[in-house]
């Protein structure tokens, strides 16, 4: 009888794992799969990280990030794309007087759309914007107002954002200060988060 209660135990557990191993992710992925390692059939579940944090305000911190870091990269990747769509179309003006026209049109295209979220944004996110930014286009945010829309309008957004003590000329680390930031974003293109 004990024999066949230790051949029936690990069935007994194997099967409720079987059954969530169905549940899947918002992006359509199973949590939990089965793989064949050496002959052998395993179970692998994809967990997220844990952090632990020594003070409670630390955990509130990076909810906080994580939340920010959420709001923002979308639009650092559309920030990107756009950049990328004009630099094509820039490229099929003759003159530079065309070349001028076509960007006020998207500045105002642009500023009709997002005006409303930015002014939205706290300034921890905007300051997040603009390393994302950076870490998008390899341009910082003031390399890009500069060859965009000329160094005057540079030099007047750069003082603007001083003044709220934001810097366009922000560099993205992902190696260094902005290394918790890039951990984020790989878990949330993951899916993780």
């Amino acid at each position: 009888m004990k024999k066949k209660l230790t051949y029936l135990l690990p069935l007994l557990v194997a099967v409720p794992l079987v059954g969530k191993a169905q549940r899947r992710d918002r992006q359509g992925n199973y949590l939990a799969r089965t793989e064949v390692i050496g002959g052998d059939t395993v179970m692998v579940v994809d967990l997220a990280p844990v952090y632990k944090f020594r003070r409670p305000i630390d955990a509130r911190r990076y909810e906080r990030l994580i939340r920010n870091v959420k709001l923002v990269y979308p639009i650092a990747v559309e920030a990107h794309r756009r950049l990328q769509a004009m630099e094509d179309e820039m490229l099929t003006f003759a003159t530079p007087r065309e070349q001028r026209e076509y960007m006020k049109r998207m500045e105002q295209e642009i500023k009709r759309e997002y005006e409303p979220v930015l002014r939205r944004m706290t300034l921890s996110q905007g300051k997040i914007l603009i390393k994302l930014i950076d870490r998008e286009t390899s341009n910082t945010s003031y390399e890009l107002v500069r060859e965009l829309r000329g160094g005057f309008r540079a030099v007047f957004w750069q003082g603007i954002a001083r003044l709220f003590g934001a810097n366009l000329k922000d560099a993205y680390d992902p190696d260094g200060d902005d290394r918790m930031i890039e951990q984020i974003i790989i878990l949330y293109e993951a899916g993780v988060i």
